[in-house]
């Protein structure tokens, strides 16, 4: 592996959605990741489904036993990070908290991922990505006029206000540990980061820009010029044309330039223009929409379903998806001089364990001698 993450050491304390997928992008771009979680020694490296696991091997230690736990605080000994997402005192109680870990390295920082944070009156109860965006605020405003938030998927709170948060955190620790010496904890919520990606929105409801009805505003399905439309073929077209030069362009498309239209930031003409517009899209397909759009900057573009947007010519032409074998995103963002890479492929649990603990100095006659005191399991 190489990357500009390369020399980083980081153990992942195994756990689901927005910690692996953290650790998967540090390992992508070159950080040498143990990921640590229950499973077989013994396994064979058949490729499994779970691509967030993807660049880095699994092995298999039981945080349980004593030398189990004894050799994961041996590996933070040369680790810059630790990565774990459990619930607030759980690697606490298992001897692998924060000042357990920097006892044996002060300069580690200590990644903890979270829905509700560390500390508050919702620290120990579960929830999912759903909940952690319901509280943030981030869900409300997802929606058409009149109808009910509509949950996506669970971007915006697990992988955009949880994982990319955590990474964001780590790495600026790591900087600040190698100018000071001194680690410290990232206290990663996934209501925080969704919270701060509500900053744009806050900022417009504070100018009186943006109305928490549902649906009424420019960047939630009010805009006529900012919508999804239905076309001829039951497929869709997303237009985004916000500003001035780029709807003259859209008019010019739909052809409506010169048509008797109002204003276009006239607010209560915009279900009108709405409905005007989707009765143009309606006319043609979708593929003939993007042939009148495709050399106009009129910010139209086809919807395109995940697996189609994997084989779309678009993201052929740059790479942005791995089609050999199965189909996944490459890593991201590109570097210029140290780019990032898809290592291994996701294995069973545990069946990293020989190499991945070879590669941190863990020669074979000790990893015997750990296998003997049940440290694997």
């Amino acid at each position: 592996m190489s990357g500009p993450l390369d020399g980083l050491k980081v153990v992942e304390l195994a756990g689901i959605g927005p910690g692996p997928y953290a650790c998967m992008l540090l390992a992508d771009l070159g950080a040498d990741v143990l990921r640590v979680e229950r499973g077989d020694p013994d396994a064979d490296h058949e490729t499994t489904w779970e691509l967030l696991n993807r660049s880095r091997p699994s092995v298999a230690i039981d945080l349980k036993n004593p030398a189990g736990r004894e050799l994961v605080l041996e590996l933070c000994e040369q680790a810059d990070v630790l990565i774990e997402g459990f619930r607030p005192g759980v690697t606490e109680r298992l001897g692998l908290g924060p000042e357990d870990v920097a006892a044996r390295n002060p300069r580690l920082v200590y990644g903890r991922m979270t829905g509700y944070g560390q500390h508050g009156p919702n620290a120990q109860r579960a929830g999912h990505d759903i909940n952690y965006i319901a509280v943030s605020g981030a869900l409300w405003p997802l929606g058409r006029r009149g109808e009910r938030p509509v949950p996506p998927l669970n971007l915006v709170g697990d992988f955009g206000g949880g994982s990319l948060f955590l990474v964001f955190g780590v790495v600026a620790a790591v900087l600040s540990a190698r100018t000071t010496g001194e680690g410290q904890v990232v206290d990663a919520a996934m209501v925080d980061g969704s919270a701060s990606m509500m900053t744009l929105s806050h900022s417009l409801m504070n100018a009186g820009l943006w109305h928490e009805e549902r649906g009424v505003n420019l960047l939630d399905t009010g805009a006529p010029f900012y919508e999804v439309y239905e076309t001829k073929d039951q497929r869709y077209v997303a237009v985004g044309a916000i500003e001035a030069k780029f709807y003259e362009e859209l008019l010019r498309g739909l052809g409506l330039d010169g048509a008797d239209l109002p204003a276009q930031y006239e607010r209560e003409s915009w279900p009108a223009t709405k409905e005007r517009f989707a009765e143009k899209f309606r006319e043609k397909t979708r593929d003939e929409w993007t042939e009148i759009f495709a050399n106009v900057d009129a910010c139209v573009t086809p919807v395109l379903s995940p697996r189609e947007a994997a084989r779309h010519h678009y993201n052929e032409e740059r790479d942005v998806f791995s089609l050999d074998g199965d189909i996944q995103p490459q890593p991201a963002p590109r570097f210029s001089k140290t780019p990032g890479a898809i290592g291994r492929s996701p294995g069973k649990p545990g069946s990293g364990t020989r190499e991945g603990l070879l590669r941190w100095g863990i020669d074979l006659d000790r990893q015997g001698a750990l296998r003997a005191k049940g440290a694997f399991g």
